[in-house]
């Protein structure tokens, strides 16, 4: 039985994948996670990871290089799915070191644990984004080969992490591809992103939750969209595809849907499906972007050349089916709750980031040795220069 890694498994797309594997084959999943992590988007399959019914948890730190290649030494899995990423492009702008480390750094750290065990041939999919090509000008249709132009912290990151596979490909053998996903959504996707959040706001405005304003930032943008339950159907493929040998070590594919939307048709189509017919948006200028990819439009060719795949599920079903996943999570209590302090309290320096700009911050810590309160110096240092 062939065992298959998916890092990043209790996000939409690495939860979707587990499904599509376990549904439609016969393999065993391992999902890497972090010690703590959401499980909503896996509660579905408690039940089968505690019977270690073809599915089993992994606790592991992309971070963590000890631990990638530990994990990697132990249950040497046939194919690795690479999806776990800092994956927020409006967040890389707050915190963008902590997205190239996790995310550069923490993909050289898979590649290098694969590279290092002894007679160990594994296919491995890392994960790119279309980011990747970041503002491009209307009109233009985005291929493979188009030039790479990073638009957020996010973006440069992924563009990173593209090349690492190429050259972990090209340089040493490892059978890897890079699959650039355009835009995705669908249910269990994160409200971090725009169709999520329009559709969640809705539905708490159903339930009585928040008043009839949907609160949105830059509606100018025209992307495709794909359900994230037909691109994990074609990373599936793909990995069948390098193990049989027809895709080379370091093969990059575009992945997208063939219909397109503006951002305010998306708000519109999810309003259509609203039981609530006096929902108001406004512009939240706290939701824009510093740089935005406002049009990405891509050419499906070379992965459609390659394995037999083409998006099967309408882009209106796909909305419908993310505002039901809102309205079923809601019904089940799982509403937001309103903080009147920072953003972030587990960190000082979103503390410092978050606070008036007009103040000055003395950071203390308690010394775990009974020295008292001190001043934390260093960290100190380090804001100066932000």
């Amino acid at each position: 039985m062939k065992r298959v890694l998916i890092t990043g498994i209790t996000g939409q797309v690495g939860s979707q994948l587990a499904d599509y594997i376990l549904n439609n084959t016969n393999y065993e999943v391992v999902g890497m996670m972090r010690w703590q992590e959401p499980l909503d988007n896996i509660y579905h399959l408690t039940d089968r990871i505690n019977k270690k019914d073809r599915i089993s948890i992994y606790y592991a730190d992309l971070n963590d290089g000890m631990s990638i290649r530990r994990m990697i030494e132990e249950i040497r899995p046939d194919y690795i799915s690479h999806l776990a990423a800092q994956s927020y492009p409006k967040t890389s702008f707050d915190i963008p070191i902590e997205t190239l480390q996790t995310n550069i750094i923490g993909t050289a750290n898979l590649l290098e644990a694969v590279r290092q065990t002894s007679k160990y041939d594994p296919v491995v999919h890392v994960c790119s984004s279309s980011e990747v090509y970041g503002k491009t000008p209307t009109g233009v249709v985005l291929n493979e080969d188009t030039q790479m132009h990073g638009a957020s912290p996010y973006s440069i990151s992924k563009i990173g992490t593209d090349h690492l596979g190429k050259f972990y490909g090209e340089a040493y053998g490892l059978k890897t591809f890079m699959t650039r996903m355009g835009t995705h959504t669908g249910p269990r996707r994160s409200d971090v992103f725009f169709e999520s959040t329009v559709a969640k706001q809705i539905a708490l405005i159903e339930a009585g939750y928040q008043d009839p304003y949907v609160y949105v930032g830059n509606l100018s943008s025209t992307r495709t969209f794909q359900d994230a339950r037909d691109a994990v159907r074609a990373y599936y493929l793909l990995l069948e595809a390098s193990a049989e040998g027809r895709i080379a070590p370091g093969e990059h594919f575009n992945i997208a849907g063939d219909e397109a939307y503006n951002l305010e048709d998306v708000v519109n189509l999810l309003l259509s499906f609203s039981t609530r017919k006096d929902i108001i948006v406004k512009t939240d200028v706290n939701r824009l972007r510093p740089i935005d990819a406002d049009y990405q439009m891509f050419d499906n060719t070379k992965i459609r050349s390659r394995i037999d795949w083409k998006p099967e599920i309408p882009a209106r079903q796909m909305f419908l089916d993310l505002l039901n996943h809102w309205r079923d999570e809601i019904s089940k209590g799982k509403i937001p709750l309103i903080s009147v302090g920072p953003r972030d309290h587990h960190s000082l320096l979103q503390l410092y980031l978050d606070g008036p700009k007009d103040k000055f911050f003395t950071f203390i810590k308690s010394n775990y040795r009974n020295k008292g309160l001190t001043i934390d110096s260093q960290l100190m240092l380090s804001l100066i220069h932000i």
